[in-house]
């Protein structure tokens, strides 16, 4: 009976994990094609190059990790990189992670950790769009962490495929 109740349990719960992923299409790995930001007066702008490098996930269990580096970074001159450099390579990135609840057209970032730390505890709003494996992430209009620059960054994403 003990055995009949575990497998059922385990049943249950690789179930229910499939069916948020079913429910949820934002559930995966996405890697970043490019990042646009687009200011108040319509000026657009591709801060972190034409080629920027970077990883977008969400999981079932409403976990989230974004990271993003520009398409050129500095390279230290030493393992310890200088004051310099540490604030050359800070400007050419990005990175937080925390929760997320999706609506019917954005996700919610519940920011626990951030390069930035004035984004900790903060939800940071993105509204979305799937079209096939393409995942176009827009941020709601505010004052740039980047640049200080009013206007919004849109992002594209491409899903990752899982391992075989």
């Amino acid at each position: 009976m003990k055995r009949i109740t575990a497998y059922t349990g385990l049943f249950l719960l690789l179930f229910s994990v499939a069916g948020v992923a079913a429910e949820n299409p934002l559930v995966g790995t996405w890697k970043l094609k490019s990042f646009v930001t687009i200011s108040t007066s319509g000026e657009k702008s591709s801060p972190f190059g034409e080629h920027p490098s970077g990883y977008l996930s969400y999981s079932p269990d409403g976990r989230m990790y974004a990271i993003g580096t520009a398409d050129v970074r500095i390279t230290p001159h030493d393992v310890v990189a200088t004051d310099d450099e540490r604030a050359k390579l800070h400007k050419t990135m990005f990175a937080y992670a925390g929760t997320y609840s999706v609506l019917a057209d954005r996700v919610i970032h519940h920011v626990d950790i951030s390069w930035n730390q004035a984004w900790n505890g903060t939800d940071q709003v993105r509204f979305y769009k799937l079209d096939g494996n393409t995942l176009t992430i827009t941020s709601a209009r505010a004052k740039s962490p980047l640049d200080g620059k009013e206007g919004r960054n849109v992002l594209v994403w491409e899903k990752v495929e899982g391992r075989r």
